[in-house]
């Protein structure tokens, strides 16, 4: 349990990692707050909340939960770049199960409360669950090895075995010619990137969406998208947060940015929007919009309405834009708009069917193509999909000293 003085011990090599720009990692087993102090151990809490938030952004700071956390053991690790995770070792939770039997009588176990499981699938508050104790500490350090150790440093560059001019042939006929047949974007991402490199982050969570640390060329890049495979890579509440939450990341520690995009949209139902999709969504514009580093994005299939918008189009200050021949950017699909754009034709139509067939092709060959957006200027390059790594480690060397100073604020008011 944390007393008022362990407080202040941790609060002081908290200010020492910032004053030297060192990250600052956190090794945590807590029952929370000392209940014999009262409030001075809440107190010392609060010290330690203050400093999470206040050096967010300045060092890379990491919690790895090694026991049961309850409480502000389990806040401050919420208010940290990365949380990782113990399996059927470390728990998390406000309210433990002893806590919850006391005040209510129901009996609940510790793993099915606030288990890894619960924290990688459900919640989201984990970001990597690990076999063992070692295994966690490892991954800490290899985390690390992608990042600056401050917000005033590059991130580091690790000399590439990977041809940066290589060209994988099979990304040429990865995406299916029926634009509703799924394919695997994680498949596209490893043969983009050099070989071996990808840190998925947050994989059991939101799995319609992919986010993660990879090197191209050596260079340590920030990486969203969609998987087509999981829910045809719409994006839903849970989605807009993982990938907003990871955009700001990369941008705080001077990470760029690459996105794949393949999404129909914005997952549509009563649901989402009492849910309060439109604010999660705008998380996302937020995010992007505000990221100062470079940003390239690869249209490889749907780029439809909102979901193009937000993630990461020309619109919001991305620097270079790839389509791929198989790239369908517009409002809607083909055969959506054509139901709303010819209603009164189709039904008047003898075979609505075959009317309705023949303006769904009409409208995708006019507009649901790379062309017609690269004709307004809004996608840079046409591409091969087989060259997507070379191009983007060309465009990755002309960005790298990318300058884009912010107009003067405190700070900005992200739609949490």
């Amino acid at each position: 349990t944390l007393s008022e003085m362990q407080s202040h011990k941790i609060c002081r090599v908290m200010d020492l990692a910032v004053r030297n720009g060192a990250p600052f990692i956190a090794l945590i087993d807590s029952g929370g707050a000392r209940i014999q102090e009262g409030v001075r151990s809440m107190g010392g809490y609060a010290e330690i909340f203050r400093r999470n938030a206040q050096y967010s952004g300045v060092v890379p700071q990491i919690s790895v939960m090694l026991g049961p956390c309850a409480g502000g053991a389990a806040y401050s690790p919420a208010l940290t770049d990365l949380v990782i995770m113990v399996e059927k070792q470390s728990f998390m939770f406000l309210t433990g199960p002893d806590v919850i039997k006391a005040v209510t009588g129901e009996v609940i176990d510790a793993e099915s409360l606030g288990g890894s499981s619960v924290h990688m699938g459900i919640s989201g508050v984990a970001h990597l669950s690990m076999k063992s104790e070692k295994a966690a500490l490892e991954m800490a350090r290899y985390f690390l090895s992608y990042l600056p150790s401050n917000n005033v440093e590059n991130p580091p560059f690790e000399k590439p075995t990977d041809n940066p001019l290589r060209m994988d042939e099979s990304l040429n006929s990865i995406v299916p010619l029926d634009p509703t047949e799924p394919y695997i974007m994680h498949q596209v991402i490893e043969k983009i990137i050099d070989k071996g490199t990808f840190l998925e982050i947050q994989p059991d969570w939101a799995r319609n969406a992919i986010v993660g640390l990879a090197r191209i060329g050596g260079h340590s890049v920030g990486i969203v998208g969609q998987e087509p495979a999981i829910m045809a890579g719409v994006i839903d509440i849970d989605a807009a947060d993982k990938m907003s939450r990871f955009v700001r990341m990369c941008d705080c520690f001077n990470i760029p940015l690459v996105t794949f995009v393949d999404s129909p949209g914005f997952l549509p139902g009563v649901a989402q929007e009492h849910g309060g999709i439109i604010r999660h969504g705008a998380k996302l514009l937020y995010a992007y919009s505000e990221a100062t580093v470079p940003k390239i994005c690869i249209i490889t299939r749907k780029a439809y309405g909102g979901a193009y918008v937000v993630m990461s189009s020309k619109y919001l200050g991305t620097d270079v834009t790839y389509a791929w021949p198989s790239a369908e950017i517009a409002v809607l699909g083909a055969e959506g708009a054509a139901n709303i754009l010819f209603k009164k034709q189709i039904e008047a139509a003898p075979d609505q069917s075959a009317e309705r067939k023949k303006l769904a092709d009409e409208y995708r060959a006019k507009f649901n193509n790379p062309y017609y957006a690269a004709s307004t200027g809004y996608v840079d390059d046409i591409i091969e999909p087989r060259e997507s790594r070379p191009k983007i480690i060309a465009s990755l060397s002309a960005l790298r000293d990318k300058y884009t100073p912010a107009p003067p604020r405190k700070h900005g008011n992200i739609p949490v």
